[in-house]
């Protein structure tokens, strides 16, 4: 047996050897290689039969038998004995070790007839290192390309074993014959899917420790392709030269990932030319035919002269005609025609006779019942009223003759009227109030527009000629609506210059503006109380540069001609200057009156060139890449790359296409201090359109008596009522033939430039009246209906004020830099980095658009360096009022983006979280 003396380590031979007759030991379990993890020790055993003395031999030396475990039994099978040695091996020992390989220890087993050696066992610190020799690289790849994603574990013992991650998800190759991994730890992808994209990670792990790699970003994009075209569009004239256009569309397939997209043209256009429809005309007639046995003769023709074409008319009458041939000659049931003829004509003279006898008293009834109401009116009207039933109550006709000398309603009776210039107003003139004799003037009725003949469709006419100015700037006696003997040098000076001011003093300030700098923050611009903005974004501007961008907003003096059908939803804008280009696009919004509906209407964007001529830009539900119209309810939000003059124009394609109109009805008192104006308007429900009455009223010192209220007003061709009802029957009264006038259709559909508006004068029975009740009734024929209740006072001092706009922005018509957003630059730039990197799960910029409600025309964004700024530079557009930034927090919630707070803008991480206080 070995000796264990002093430090003699050498191998010894036993003392003595058995006597008695056995074999050499047999290693039942032999010291297996083993690795200490951190400080903790591992434990060798080694187990041999028939073994005497078991003893461990570590780099050479015996191991001292104090620091060996052993156990002894019997083998029940062969009655051999066995023994199972342990020994210890601490981290020190092997540090402490150096020799020129590792530290390793064997067992020596002895038996009767000798000894045994195990094999030789290492023992080895474990250990992984932190850093990776080669972290995978990101990768762009195009669909069905080969992605190889290299992978170098960090340095270890024992060696690190590699698994691949995709967005935190094992990837199993035995599941996916397209993914290899087996080949030097790197991942391989044949033919790369759309599946394929996203984030992947190298993780290396052994018995001490797990690493993870950097995240390597796979993107497979694809190039867009084009559709195939539609079919030619009909021929947009319906007679004569037009156009017809074919469309396609870049989703076969659409890009994705940042794929390009398609080149080329997505509308074609060809002239083309529709026949005009022809209408038929009838030849001449033929000669009669010969007599026939039942003595009538024929005579045709045709409608060749020529034929229907191209879908025409046809002839409208009898093709043939028939007549008796003899002269009542000829002879019937053995009668003379003529005599058959004489029964039937002397029955029909005898009920004539009595038709005509009746007829003749009622005339005379009527003309007794007339000539006395004449007679009875003849001195308070100062006009001849022909026909009696003119007081009866019904919508009755009235003629009214030129003016008695010295008329006491006329200023100046002796002015002559000018008969080449006249107004006529048709319609269902309501008598509201018969015992009113004053006879209302033509003023009351509308402002002067010139060469306009307004009709209020009904079953009488009132004409009246009254001497016109040839300009609206020059002044000049004539009728008003007021009490007698009146002279115009006692007007007060501020109403005198109320009565001759009128719509048309609008146009000296059609043309708003606001000017300002601004430099690479960007900032946003502003026309105030018009709808009106522009918003240049962060970077559109280049560093070190500096513009002077103007905005200006014409209304009522647009050069826009729009042609048939179309109207002029909205004002004329001007950005500029037209000369310089932006880096990104800039955000226009413009105002505009549709009632949105893509079924019943068809909007376009149009610019004015350089020669002044319009030209289509887009339509709004076209797709295109050039520009992004986003239509909301009230305002269209533009995205553009080049400055100009723009204009919104609707062409209706159904009878349901509709405008809403805003009804306001203002008030003031007349040069007659008993007397009381009130003016309804209906006009775009656009602010700049409303702007442009409230600065007209303020110069006429009329008030806002009631909140405006919208009217939906349809192209159905239906005309438009305006009344006046529930008058104080003995406080106020209202002049004749006024409290209901009509307004035709056309007027009211193409009202765009000049607000169309209607004028109601009302008198006092007694000063002491200061309160005015009353309802104005607005509403289209067979379409809508609004009732504005009308309860104030007539004295300024004790009316309450309305307020004229929601959102008053004339404090700040321009921001520049970073007060101008709602959002923070730091949060925008880490939502752009977030959601302009694409993912697999679809959590990129393309649901952060959808969240937005931006569902068309993507492939704008797709083509942009940066679609996520875009799809920001459109929210802040869109609320520039509200800022709502608890809506676009909650947006990112929902899309899984949202897991920290955002209180510190210095914040590392790309991530974001929602906070009621911060509103991100």
């Amino acid at each position: 047996f070995p000796c264990f003396s002093g430090n003699d380590n050498s191998e010894a031979l036993p003392e003595s050897i058995p006597s008695a007759p056995g074999t050499l030991p047999h290693f039942m379990e032999e010291p297996d290689d083993a690795y200490i993890i951190k400080s903790n020790p591992i434990v060798l055993r080694c187990k041999a039969v028939p073994a005497m003395q078991i003893f461990f031999k570590c780099n050479g030396e015996w191991v001292h038998q104090n620091e060996h475990v052993s156990e002894e039994s019997m083998d029940e099978a062969t009655g051999l004995k066995v023994r199972e040695v342990f020994i210890n091996v601490t981290r020190q020992q092997v540090e402490d070790f150096h020799g020129p390989e590792d530290y390793w220890c064997q067992c020596v087993a002895w038996s009767h007839l000798g000894t045994s050696k195990s094999r030789k066992a290492s023992v080895r610190i474990a250990y992984l290192r932190k850093n990776f020799e080669q972290d995978p690289q990101g990768k762009e790849v195009p669909i069905e390309g080969m992605i190889v994603l290299h992978c170098r574990p960090p340095e270890g013992v024992p060696a690190a074993e590699v698994e691949w991650l995709k967005n935190e998800e094992p990837i199993d190759s035995n599941l996916d014959e397209n993914i290899d991994t087996r080949a030097d730890h790197n991942l391989i992808i044949r033919q790369a899917r759309l599946s394929d994209s996203g984030n992947y990670t190298c993780m290396a792990a052994n018995i001490v420790a797990k690493r993870r790699s950097m995240s390597a970003t796979v993107v497979v994009y694809v190039n867009g392709g084009w559709s195939s075209w539609t079919e030619w569009s009909n021929c947009n004239a319906r007679c004569g030269r037009g156009w017809q256009k074919r469309s396609r569309t870049c989703t076969n397939p659409a890009p994705l990932n940042g794929g390009a997209f398609c080149e080329g043209m997505s509308v074609q256009k060809i002239t083309c030319t529709s026949l005009c429809p022809v209408d038929g005309s009838w030849e001449v007639w033929s000669e009669w035919s010969v007599c026939s046995p039942e003595c009538e003769h024929l005579r045709v023709r045709e409608c060749i002269a020529p034929p229907p074409r191209n879908g025409g008319k046809f002839c409208e009458g009898l093709s043939q005609e028939s007549e008796n041939c003899t002269e009542g000659l000829c002879i019937q049931d053995k009668k003379p025609l003529h005599e058959i003829k004489s029964q039937n004509i002397e029955a029909a003279s005898d009920i004539a006779l009595y038709s005509g006898l009746g007829a003749a008293v009622l005339a005379v009834a009527v003309l007794v019942v007339g000539v006395t109401l004449y007679r009875r009116s003849q001195s308070e009207y100062g006009v001849d009223v022909i026909d009696s039933s003119a007081l009866t109550g019904g919508f009755q006709t009235f003629n009214f003759k030129s003016v008695r000398q010295g008329n006491s309603l006329l200023l100046n009776s002796s002015l002559q009227p000018d008969l080449t210039v006249s107004r006529t107003y048709s319609g269902p003139i309501c008598l509201q109030d018969p015992m009113d004799k004053e006879l209302m003037t033509e003023s009351s009725l509308f402002n002067p527009l010139s060469d306009i003949k307004v009709k209020v469709q009904s079953s009488f006419m009132v004409s009246l000629g009254v001497t016109e100015r040839a300009e609206y700037g020059k002044a000049h006696s004539g009728t008003f609506p007021h009490g007698n003997n009146r002279a115009f040098g006692t007007i007060h000076a501020r109403n005198k210059a109320a009565f001759i001011q009128n719509l048309s003093s609008i146009s000296t300030r059609s043309e708003l503006k606001t000017t300002a700098v601004f430099g690479h923050l960007g900032g946003r611009l502003v026309v105030p109380n018009t709808g009106v903005s522009l918003l240049i974004p962060h970077g559109a501007i280049p560093e070190e540069s500096s513009w002077e961008i103007s905005l200006a907003v014409t209304h009522k003096d647009s050069s826009l001609q729009p042609e048939g059908a179309d109207v002029l939803l909205g004002p004329e804008v001007t950005c500029g200057p037209s000369e310089v280009c932006v880096r990104t696009p800039f955000a226009l919004t413009i105002p505009h009156c549709a009632e949105v509906n893509p079924q019943h209407w068809n909007i376009h964007l149009k610019k004015r060139n350089q020669q002044g001529k319009w030209e289509e830009v887009m339509s709004v539900e076209e797709e295109t890449t050039s520009c992004y119209c986003l239509l909301d309810p009230h305002a269209c939000h533009i995205l553009l790359n080049s400055f100009g003059t723009y204009a919104l124009v609707g062409e209706p394609i159904s009878d349901c296409a509709a405008r809403r109109l805003k009804v306001a009805v203002f008030g003031c008192l007349s040069c007659n201090s008993l007397d009381y104006n009130l003016r309804v308007y209906c006009l775009d429900n656009t602010p700049c359109a409303f702007q442009e009455v409230v600065l007209d009223e303020k110069l006429q010192g009329g008030q806002l008596l009631e909140e405006p209220k919208l009217l939906h007003f349809q192209g159905n061709t239906f005309s438009l009522q305006v009344s006046v009802l529930d008058i104080p029957p003995f406080l106020w009264r209202i002049k004749p033939f006024t409290a209901c006038q009509e307004v035709p259709f056309s007027r009211v559909w193409s009202s765009s430039r000049s607000p169309l508006h209607c004028a109601f004068s009302l008198e006092r029975y007694s000063p002491a009246t200061t309160q005015l009740s009353c309802k104005v009734s607005v509403r289209q024929l067979k379409g809508h209906e609004q009732v504005l209740q009308i309860q104030t006072s007539i004295l300024e001092n004790e009316r309450e004020t309305i307020t004229f706009f929601s959102h008053d922005d004339s404090n700040f018509p321009a921001q520049m830099g970073p007060k101008a957003f709602k959002i923070p630059l730091s949060i925008r730039q880490r939502i752009c980095a977030t959601f302009d990197t694409p993912n697999a799960k679809g959590k990129d910029w393309q649901m952060l658009a959808q969240k937005n409600s931006i569902n068309r025309n993507l492939s704008y964004f797709a083509t942009q360096s940066s679609p996520s700024a875009v799809i920001l530079d459109l929210w802040e557009a869109r609320h520039q009022h509200d800022g709502d930034l608890d809506s676009l927090a909650c947006a990112l919630e929902e899309i899984g983006r949202t897991h920290s707070k955002i209180s510190d803008p210095e914040l590392e991480e790309p991530e974001f979280s929602y906070s009621h206080q911060s509103g991100l």
